[in-house]
């Protein structure tokens, strides 16, 4: 069974110990990204029953079904004789019903976060010339995942990214929850879980907050810098922040694989 790495962005879930694995293929981390469109499918067999659809989505999409069915919605096996009719009733919620309707209006096109994520992996490979480029999908889930990584791919729940003032998220999330829901959040935020699935904090149960704090406050910082924009502000992003510019010959590949922040801590008094 794969073990899936699932992010709700506002909390930061390490995933140390857990499986990561690319497929094997020379060409990945060159390769042009562009968001496969599972969530259209979706769309089409959710909202009309449409049979083809959902063949499409087993043939064409089998992890990311398997993924969504088994370890998102938790409704069943994918090899179940009858979970196309439990997807399918799940689904008929009115909520997730709207959700569904909305996306495909919001996100008929997405060139701008294809072109945001190709920016920021190039950016990134700048800093890590060997770092591997993951598959990315797009797809709608039940208003709990963001980001799903696994496999050697990025499932997008554009569900999660409706924007703040979105109407359906002030019945579930507050005003701090929201502001992250955004399309213009999409880039930083697959950026940011991806680096966290590369780079765990070894022997994490046995490590401080503070030490937690600053290994995601390196994260974010990496984050920020590839997007060009501070999405993510902690004191513990803007911690490194100060670090970094004291400590300019260390390289960023160097800053993610320390995982002793004691000189970080004295440097900058950090607690």
């Amino acid at each position: 069974m794969r073990k899936f790495y699932f992010i709700i962005i506002w909390v930061m879930v390490f995933c140390s110990g857990c499986e990561y694995k690319l497929r094997p293929n020379d060409d990945t981390d060159r390769k042009k990204i562009e968001i496969k469109r599972y969530d259209r499918l979706q769309s089409q067999y959710l909202t009309t029953g449409d049979f083809s659809a959902l063949q499409q989505m087993n043939t064409e999409f089998p992890i990311e079904t398997r993924t969504l069915i088994e370890d998102i919605l938790h409704i069943g096996e994918v090899d179940d004789p009858e979970i196309s009719k439990t997807l399918l009733k799940y689904y008929q919620d009115s909520t997730l019903q709207v959700i569904m309707a909305d996306v495909e209006v919001e996100y008929a096109n997405i060139d701008d976060i294809n072109k945001s994520l190709n920016d920021a992996f190039g950016k990134l490979r700048t800093y890590i010339p060997d770092i591997q480029t993951p598959e990315f999908y797009a797809q709608i889930g039940d208003l709990e995942h963001s980001i799903i990584i696994g496999d050697g791919m990025v499932g997008i729940s554009l569900d999660k990214y409706m924007g703040e003032n979105y109407p359906i998220y002030r019945k579930y999330y507050n005003h701090n929850q929201r502001e992250s829901m955004t399309r213009g959040n999409i880039t930083s935020d697959c950026i940011c879980f991806y680096l966290l699935s590369l780079y765990p904090l070894d022997n994490l149960e046995n490590r401080s907050q503070l030490d937690r704090d600053l290994h995601t406050g390196k994260i974010m910082w990496v984050s920020n810098l590839v997007v060009g924009k501070n999405v993510f502000r902690t004191k513990y992003v803007e911690c490194i922040d100060a670090y970094m510019r004291k400590h300019s010959s260390l390289t960023v590949l160097q800053l993610l694989l320390e995982n002793d922040h004691d000189d970080i801590i004295k440097k900058t008094g950090i607690e």
